[in-house]
């Protein structure tokens, strides 16, 4: 898809603002992975019996490597979204009809209930308009992170030190 826009996946959400896809979480990893071999917490087995260092490490490691070559790379979870909509000749479902009602979408429109949103703009101004008024978004640094906090996070409580 070269010259095309990448960073958006078929099912609505726009790839450039997950922090899987934007390299968000590849960073941060990468910045820990960085500090836990610079201060050395190899120790803490040996505090924290249950606590496996190299297990740890490992995990950091695959995240500081790992980064979401975004749907229509190749990447992002299996889903039967980019099979629909190639079999409808689509770019993306929401330049389908159905969009509000398919099945495949359902777990979309639950979980990121702002791809109805996204839906209505695209009928307002296009797909390639709302491409690009998503790549402006993610540039003025808007993230699914608010969002996902908001649905996940339901309590924030920190304890007391």
């Amino acid at each position: 898809m070269s010259g095309e826009n990448c960073r958006y996946g078929v099912c609505g959400v726009y790839c450039g603002q997950c922090p899987n896809g934007n390299g968000r979480v590849k960073a941060i990893a990468g910045e820990l992975k960085r500090l836990v071999d610079t201060v050395r917490y190899d120790w803490a087995e040996h505090v924290i019996k249950s606590f496996k260092f190299q297990e740890y490490r490992k995990g950091l490691e695959w995240f500081a490597n790992a980064q979401c070559p975004m749907c229509l790379n190749g990447g992002g979870a299996p889903c039967e979204n980019r099979k629909c909509a190639t079999q409808k000749g689509l770019k993306s479902c929401l330049l389908c009809d159905d969009y509000l009602v398919c099945k495949h979408t359902e777990y979309h429109r639950e979980w990121y209930p702002f791809v109805v949103d996204n839906y209505q703009r695209v009928k307002e101004v296009g797909f390639e308009k709302h491409l690009e008024e998503e790549e402006e978004r993610s540039k003025a640094g808007v993230d699914l992170m608010g969002h996902l906090e908001r649905r996940c996070c339901k309590v924030v409580k920190l304890e007391d030190t």
